[in-house]
């Protein structure tokens, strides 16, 4: 019985073994899933806030810009006001130009329309 014994206390002592190392490759497998899982979380909220902070800084960039923008169209309002000005081609002189324009055109129709009257 001592042979059985020790047979048997060498049989769970293999057991007792194999199902350690069953159990370290369990515990290696539960760990680099946790790491993995830790590192996706972490890699996620870092993605999350880059791209937060990238739509604010577009955020601010499409604000210059249209400022600028808007600044820069207004110059050239501005511009093409003063040279139409110049130019004669302001609209509320224009209209006051072709007022007198037709009224000379009017006057000038009268006066043919006389000359020829008379002839």
């Amino acid at each position: 019985m001592v042979k059985t014994d020790s047979i048997k206390g060498k049989f769970n002592e293999a057991e007792d073994f194999a199902r350690k190392i069953w159990l370290a490759g369990l515990g290696a497998y539960g760990k680099s899933v946790e790491q993995a899982q830790g590192r996706y979380e972490k890699l996620s909220e870092e993605a999350s806030k880059m791209f937060d902070d990238l739509v604010q800084k577009g955020e601010t960039l499409e604000d210059d810009a249209r400022s600028k923008f808007k600044a820069t169209t207004n110059d050239v309002e501005s511009r093409v006001s003063e040279v139409r000005k110049k130019l004669g081609l302001d609209v509320e002189q224009s209209d006051q130009k072709i007022e007198e324009l037709s009224a000379k055109i009017d006057a000038l129709t009268e006066a043919v329309a006389k000359l020829a009257a008379n002839k």
